[in-house]
């Protein structure tokens, strides 16, 4: 074989050798070079939403009464709280009136009813009552509630409806069906429930996020229209306060 060629072949091969060894000559990667240029995708988790509704049943005791002075009342009213604990009584919240804030709601929680309505008609109450300086004869009312909404909401303006109805569940669906309807209106569920001896007799608290939207759907054909639906029976009575206090 002529020398010329057999060394023209040698040279072509170490060439080749050479390409490859380099990663040259168009071949594929090796899996080492794909494994570390590869981009790895963080996993994304999700954490649940906790839920504020509470729907366990909760016994309430709510006093509405009339003031001399709040900031004398307030400070007697803190001091009782032994009594209120002893009889099974967890002050909750505190609201003064919007049109008159020396008007007053106490809101309390019961863990036994009939201690809690011994307490309301005590002699003890009615001296803590006098030295803090309430005016005239305070209104008691008990309420089991099935809704709470334990969420926070920047709105601290309130209002507690007190009305009648044909039928507990039949009203209770019809409302709780309508809640996106509300909060349109400037208005947010906070909790509903009835009296612990007759389920005719129903209390809601609502939040006012938009007080032009509530009150011109409370005067409404729309919500007229919802009421007699629901079974609602004669007119609501309303009390709008702000909360001043939070236990």
């Amino acid at each position: 074989m002529n020398p010329r060629r057999i060394t023209g072949m040698l040279s072509g091969a170490a060439m080749s050798l050479f390409l490859i060894s380099c990663g040259g000559g168009g071949g594929e990667k090796s899996t080492t070079d794909t494994t570390t240029n590869a981009t790895t995708t963080p996993e994304t988790t999700s954490t649940p939403t906790t839920s504020t509704i509470v729907t366990t049943p909760q016994d309430m005791m709510v006093i509405t009464h009339k003031v001399k002075d709040f900031a004398k009342w307030l400070p007697n009213y803190e001091a009782h709280d032994s009594a209120r604990l002893a009889n099974g009584i967890h002050s909750y919240r505190i609201g003064r009136g919007l049109t008159d804030s020396n008007m007053v709601l106490v809101a309390v929680k019961v863990d036994d009813l009939k201690k809690a309505e011994a307490f309301g008609k005590s002699a003890d109450l009615k001296q803590t009552m006098q030295r803090g300086g309430v005016v005239g004869a305070p209104t008691v009312k008990f309420t089991t509630n099935y809704y709470r909404d334990t969420g926070t909401i920047s709105s601290n303006l309130r209002s507690r409806t007190t009305f009648s109805v044909k039928d507990w569940n039949a009203w209770k669906n019809a409302f709780d069906s309508t809640r996106q309807q509300r909060m349109d209106n400037g208005i947010s569920d906070r909790a509903y429930g009835h009296d612990p001896n007759d389920d005719h007799k129903v209390t809601v608290v609502v939040a006012l996020t938009d007080t032009t939207k509530a009150f011109a759907y409370w005067k409404s054909d729309t919500l007229k229209k919802r009421m007699a639906q629901s079974g609602m029976i004669g007119q609501p009575v309303r009390f709008l306060y702000r909360i001043v206090k939070a236990y």
